[in-house]
């Protein structure tokens, strides 16, 4: 039996006013004063980590069982992180989670560095990988809707693509051509250069795309999820997160960003679209 480490990794900053989520703001186009997207923020970083951890108990459940029944099967730990910046920050970030009480799951804190972002994300993976981590799986802490679902395949395919001999890598789109999920083994022939701090104009996930091909690196796709940049991000992931609920009541392994949904009820939060007034797009419409 071998024992193994995973990692889920959240990349992202504390909920400081001014800080984050200010194309929200009304001094940015929005429609929230700082205080308001920070607090946004903070909501959708309680219910992104509840479900990653969610994820991560019942995947350590199944190993376990496993174990349990066959002692020659790979033992495997998976373990939480969050990493900010710059070091200053980490306190900010444990005493946000600590205001809930206690969590589910251990937190590690780490602080990235760099010049660029992409210097940032490698040094995050950089250091859990020599922490002795086989694989991570990194989200980012403002996308509400990712499905549970995504952060347990994407373990899993970067076990299958391991298993083959071939150390892979997984993504999900955001809705702007960006990731809203990414991870690798850390074998993996690859890293996040030129993929964010890109000058030419090329997409994150088209960047990553180049990187796969030209080093033939076997990956895995997953649907987009938004994340919530502007007031139309907003409205899309209100909408989404009140269908999730009531599909809920009969999916019940769906995660159901609950946080989210009560601070956007109690700001009166409502989304329309224009009325559709003879602009119908069928072809062809019935006459009366």
């Amino acid at each position: 039996m071998a024992e193994k480490k995973q990692a889920l990794l959240l990349f992202c900053k504390p909920p400081v006013p001014g800080l984050v989520k200010t194309r929200l703001t009304i001094e940015r186009g929005g429609f929230l004063s700082p205080e308001q997207a920070a607090e946004l923020f903070r909501r959708c970083l309680y219910d992104v980590s509840e479900m990653c951890m969610q994820a991560l108990l019942s995947m350590q459940a199944d190993n376990d069982a496993l174990v349990a029944e066959d002692p020659s099967v790979d033992k495997i730990t998976y373990d939480f992180f969050v990493s900010t910046t710059p070091a200053d920050n980490v306190e900010l970030m444990r005493e946000t989670y600590d205001a809930l009480g206690k969590w589910p799951m251990e937190i590690h804190y780490i602080t990235d560095k760099g010049a660029t972002f992409d210097d940032h994300f490698d040094d995050a993976f950089k250091q859990i990988f020599e922490m002795g981590y086989e694989h991570i799986v990194s989200v980012g802490g403002d996308v509400p809707t990712m499905p549970i679902t995504h952060i347990s395949q994407a373990f899993q395919w970067l076990d299958y693509f391991q298993d083959l001999g071939t150390p892979g890598f997984v993504q999900a789109p955001c809705q702007e051509c960006g990731t809203s999920l990414v991870g690798f083994s850390y074998n993996t022939p690859i890293n996040h250069q030129g993929v964010y701090y890109n000058l030419t104009g090329k997409p994150a996930l088209d960047a990553y795309v180049e990187k796969l091909q030209e080093m033939d690196i076997p990956s895995a796709y997953f649907t987009p999820v938004a994340d919530i940049d502007e007031k139309v991000d907003l409205a899309h992931a209100v909408s989404c997160i009140r269908a999730i609920k009531e599909a809920a009541k009969y999916q019940t392994e769906i995660y159901v960003p609950q946080r989210v949904l009560d601070w956007c009820d109690f700001m009166n939060i409502r989304v329309s679209t224009p009325p559709n007034d003879n602009h119908d797009p069928r072809q062809y419409i019935d006459e009366e």
